[in-house]
C-alpha cells in the first residue's frame, strides 16, 4: 500500500523558514522523480519544486532562490527547505512521484505565512 506523510508546516512570519518532509512507502523510490505541490484557497494544485533520481532538481519561477528540494534515498523522504516565506506561500504542501500515483495523495501539510 503506497502511502506518502507530510509534516513540518506551520505558522510562520514573513522572512521566516520551514522544512518540510515526505515519507514515502509503498512504492519504488530511489529510481523516481519527486515533487512537492501546494494548493492555495480557491486555487488549482500547483508543482512547487521536483527532483530526479540523480538528484537534478527544477523550480517554479515563484519559488527559485527560496525554496530547496532534497532527498534521502535510503530514508525514502523527500525534503523541502523554504526560506524568506511570503504570505503568497500559504498553502497545503503535498508530495507525489512524477508521474504522480494517479489518485494516491497524503493528508499534507498546511504552511501558513502571515505578515
Amino acid at each position: 500500500q503506497v502511502q506518502l506523510v507530510e509534516s513540518g508546516g506551520g505558522l510562520v512570519q514573513t522572512g521566516g523558514s520551514l522544512r518540510l518532509s515526505c515519507a514515502v512507502s509503498g512504492v519504488l523510490f530511489g529510481v523516481n522523480t519527486w515533487a512537492w505541490y501546494r494548493q492555495a484557497p480557491g486555487k488549482e494544485r500547483e508543482l512547487v519544486a521536483k527532483i530526479g533520481p540523480s538528484g537534478s532538481t527544477d523550480y517554479a519561477d515563484s519559488v527559485k532562490g527560496r525554496f530547496t528540494i532534497s532527498r534521502d534515498n535510503r530514508q525514502k523522504i523527500v525534503y523541502l527547505q523554504m526560506n524568506i516565506l511570503k504570505p503568497e506561500d500559504t498553502a497545503v504542501y503535498y508530495c507525489n512521484r512524477i508521474p504522480s500515483l494517479g489518485t494516491t495523495w497524503g493528508q499534507g501539510t498546511q504552511v501558513t505565512v502571515s505578515s
